[in-house]
């Protein structure tokens, strides 16, 4: 939690003081009260007190009392400035930092969880302070100076209320030794309803198609009255609080008349005015002691919760970057367009073996490299690295004839144009789906973004959408086909108009003819970059300059097609898979 508050700013900081200032002036008005309180009990009992005397300690109270109502809704005020710009702040920083986030960091952190620690966590963070750092400077401020108002008052009363002070704070401790760690396991219930909600929404289509519905329905309700119990739990124990603190406080007003009875009942007879007195003035201080202690069992209800979430946001904002950023822009490199791997092994940071193996190849700039192997023989992790998703476990990776790990990753992204395995929409239009990101020169121009589309052999849908190239585009392109998608997506690479092409097996969704049209104009268009090619079909790949054959994460084989079908096993078995021996002959 001290974390979190090291990162208020200046104007913050001037807001806590004058907060902090205001609650101490507050405090003192309040326990100016009993005492006008007591001069007026004081000039009730004495003959010959004039009714303006009176008037004038009332008058007193009023200002007290008018003063504490304007600085109580005045530290509202910058409590809840402060909280809703820390708050604003803080999203800021964990949306940046997960923004940075390599594919470890990700798979570390459930996507659920983040948004619930970009949330919720964070909503817990700003009641804190919008509500509990106000209790938190006025609960011991007034407990200490109540206390030191009444200590002299009397002995007897003085025990009475420490007692019913001990009373509280065992009462307190209690709850909190019970509730504390089930906090945490509330955030992580959250993050469960949350994954559970998430993979339902996503997912609803196959969900619909095998009948599953009563299924997800029984997996959200187990997860959902989890939480619902978890809550009622702590709800249920902070529900004690309330009705002791009442006992407590109407135990101890009765126990100071109690006593302050016998008291006067014992005293002489100029003693009696000053002891009942004392007596009004002291129940007015107990009570104001109890309700100190009342702020801080309300704020143990609040803290405990916020210090998890805290926590929770800290994993986040602490987590090391596993692909740290270099300091090249490149223009120094002499090269252009190329990408060479140098004896590249990688292994998963969890797993024990490698997936790729002393992987070695050059591309140069305008050659098309393409990577081919049966399922699990680690293409997409291949081309994955080279945009630095993961680092090389061995090896290298040099882009323009510098090490990838060199680059900032601004550098290193605009020389790339990336096409995922899965097409990637955002919402918004056609436009600004295509035309999305920035490429270190200009962002795509609209004549730009309907070159792309045309080359990705999209603007016969585009043209017949409603609104065309402003058409609606839905979140996850849920409005469009998955080759629509597709087409879409490698128009957005287009736009880009990169040094390098990545094409994540981007062409799976499209039909043999788009394929077949989509990449010679891909071709005629990227003729002067380097493009480089995971498929499944050999028909996408035939013409390609390079082809790298993996098999079980090692290169069995490097070549032309024709040369391929000559040297490499592995490669003419994927080929009369896919094709016969007369159309092979004939490719």
């Amino acid at each position: 939690m001290l974390k979190m508050l090291r990162e208020f700013n200046k104007k913050d900081w001037i807001m806590l003081i004058l907060a902090f200032g205001l609650i101490v002036f507050q405090v003192w008005l309040d326990l100016k009260l009993p005492d006008y309180m007591s001069e007026i009990t004081r000039l009730i009992q004495t003959e010959n007190s004039k009714m303006s005397d009176i008037l004038i300690q009332g008058g007193f109270m009023l200002l007290c009392a008018f003063g504490s109502l304007v600085s109580a809704i005045v530290t509202c005020y910058l409590t809840s400035n402060l909280s809703a710009s820390f708050s604003l702040s803080l999203r800021k920083r964990i949306f940046r930092k997960v923004g940075k986030f390599g594919m470890e960091e990700i798979k570390k952190f459930e996507t659920s969880s983040l948004i619930t620690r970009t949330t919720n966590d964070v909503t817990q963070l700003e009641m804190f302070i919008a509500m509990g750092l106000q209790m938190l400077i006025k609960a011991p401020v007034t407990a200490i100076w109540a206390v030191s108002k009444i200590l002299n008052k009397s002995i007897q009363w003085s025990l009475l209320t420490g007692a019913g002070v001990v009373i509280l704070l065992l009462t307190v401790a209690t709850i909190m030794i019970i509730v504390f760690p089930r906090f945490e396991k509330v955030q992580k219930l959250i993050d469960r309803v949350n994954g559970v909600t998430r993979e339902n929404l996503t997912g609803i289509r196959v969900i619909r198609a095998f009948n599953a519905e009563e299924y997800q329905q029984n997996r959200f309700e187990e997860i959902n009255n989890n939480l619902t119990n978890m809550q009622l739990f702590n709800q249920k124990c902070f529900a004690i609080l309330n009705p002791i603190m009442n006992l407590v406080m109407h135990f101890l007003t009765l126990g100071i008349y109690f006593i302050g009875a016998m008291l006067i009942n014992n005293a002489g007879m100029l003693d009696k005015i000053n002891l009942f007195s004392n007596m009004v003035v002291f129940s007015s201080y107990g009570m104001q002691v109890i309700a100190a202690f009342l702020m801080l069992a309300m704020i143990f209800m609040i803290l405990p919760r916020a210090q998890v979430s805290a926590h929770r946001i800290n994993e986040v904002l602490e987590s090391d970057i596993s692909v740290k950023d270099g300091t090249l822009d490149g223009r120094s490199s002499k090269e252009v367009g190329t990408v060479e791997f140098k004896n590249v092994s990688f292994k998963y940071p969890d797993a024990d073996e490698y997936l790729l193996k002393n992987i070695s190849f050059k591309v140069n700039k305008g050659e098309t490299v393409a990577f081919i192997g049966s399922t699990g023989s680690g293409k997409s992790t291949l081309i994955n690295l080279v945009p630095r998703f993961y680092d090389v476990t061995d090896g290298e990776i040099l882009v323009d004839g510098i090490n990838v790990k060199d680059y900032t990753e601004e550098a290193l992204h605009n020389k790339i144009g990336y096409v995922p395995q899965k097409a990637v929409m955002f919402t918004g239009t056609v436009k600004s789906n295509v035309g999305y990101g920035y490429n270190g020169k200009q962002a795509p121009t609209f004549n730009k973004i309907k070159e792309a589309i045309d080359v990705a052999q999209a603007t016969d849908f585009v043209t017949k959408m409603d609104k065309t190239y402003d058409a609606h585009i839905a979140r996850g392109g849920t409005n469009v086909s998955g080759g629509q998608k597709q087409r879409l997506a490698i128009a957005r690479a287009i736009a880009r108009d990169p040094e390098i092409y990545i094409f994540d097996d981007s062409f799976s969704a499209l039909d043999y003819k788009t394929d077949s049209i989509l990449r010679k104009e891909l071709k005629k268009y990227t003729k002067d970059a380097t493009s480089m090619i995971v498929a499944q079909r050999i028909g996408t790949i035939i013409n390609a300059d390079k082809i790298v054959v993996l098999d079980k994460g090692e290169c069995v084989g490097v070549g032309t097609h024709k040369e391929l079908l000559k040297n490499c096993d592995i490669y003419k078995e994927i080929a009369l898979s896919q094709l016969s021996k007369e159309e092979l002959e004939n490719a």
